[in-house]
């Protein structure tokens, strides 16, 4: 059965640190395209970062850049999304999405993505 797990969300204060999980089964995740969404309420899903099957490149939305880094560890079959200097406003649901062959150029429409994880909520406040 494939299937994405999303971990590690949580409460945090303005400033601190969260490390998200993307953990699959079912399918050897080297192969795939992944990336992290989020969905605020009452805001439409968002691509957060994306790293790419292949050559492991890399992109993160410019609300993001500098504060956020995406990794996979392919022996874990996870890809994790670190996040650091949170703010108020990256307070969301967080899904991790999958894609066979994907590259992150091809952008974060997503309609592109096969497999979801379930989400994580996130929420930054004092």
């Amino acid at each position: 059965q494939v299937q994405l797990v999303a971990s590690g969300g949580g409460l945090v204060q303005p400033g601190g640190s969260l490390r998200l999980s993307c953990a699959a089964s079912g399918f050897t995740l080297d192969y795939y395209g992944i990336a992290w969404f989020r969905q605020a309420p009452g805001k439409e899903r968002e691509g957060v970062s994306c790293i790419s099957s292949g050559d492991r490149s890399t992109d993160y939305a410019d609300s993001v850049k500098g504060r956020f880094t995406i990794s996979r560890d392919n022996a874990k079959n996870t890809v994790y999304l670190q996040m650091n200097s949170l703010k108020p406003e990256d307070t969301a649901v967080y899904y991790c999405a999958a894609t066979k062959y994907y590259y992150c150029s091809s952008g974060y429409g997503v309609a592109r993505y096969d497999y979801w994880g379930q989400g994580t909520q996130v929420t930054v406040s004092s």
